[in-house]
């Protein structure tokens, strides 16, 4: 595939608002329902023109959205970036499920090659029986 298929503007925001823990607490309440920026302050030790920060870039990133309720501003979790964010990362949890599957079939055939009718075969490797001759301890 081509580098070219891989910049993405939006996703490269969406990862980076992702990476505070701050920002991540945020969308976790937001997934409950909208509030206020004085509400999502509340359970932070900070001050509100630091939430304001945190809002900014959730916002510029697409993940939320600000609304206007009388003299209120709620703002609302926008699910569609993290949906593009499931879909890039999904290709990989595919890619690792393919490799731990590889492992799974591998361990199963020395488990297979190491087990005879009365138990396990015991094979030690040349390197520990020199350390156990001189009286070394392998740690």
């Amino acid at each position: 595939m081509e580098l070219s298929s891989y910049i993405n503007p939006r996703l490269d925001a969406t990862f980076s608002a992702l990476a505070d823990p701050t920002r991540r607490a945020i969308l976790a309440r937001l997934a409950s329902g909208e509030a206020s920026v004085n509400e999502l302050a509340g359970p932070f030790k900070m001050t509100q023109p630091a939430i304001s920060k945190h809002l900014k870039v959730l916002e510029r990133a697409g993940l939320i959205s600000c609304g206007i309720d009388a003299q209120r501003r709620p703002r609302r979790l926008q699910a569609k970036p993290l949906g593009e964010a499931v879909r890039w990362l999904e290709r990989y949890r595919q890619f690792w499920e393919k490799q731990f599957g590889r492992l799974d079939d591998l361990l199963e055939e020395m488990k297979t090659a190491n087990f005879g009718h009365d138990g396990p075969i015991k094979k030690e490797n040349k390197h520990a029986r020199g350390i156990r001759k001189r009286g070394k301890s392998h740690e």
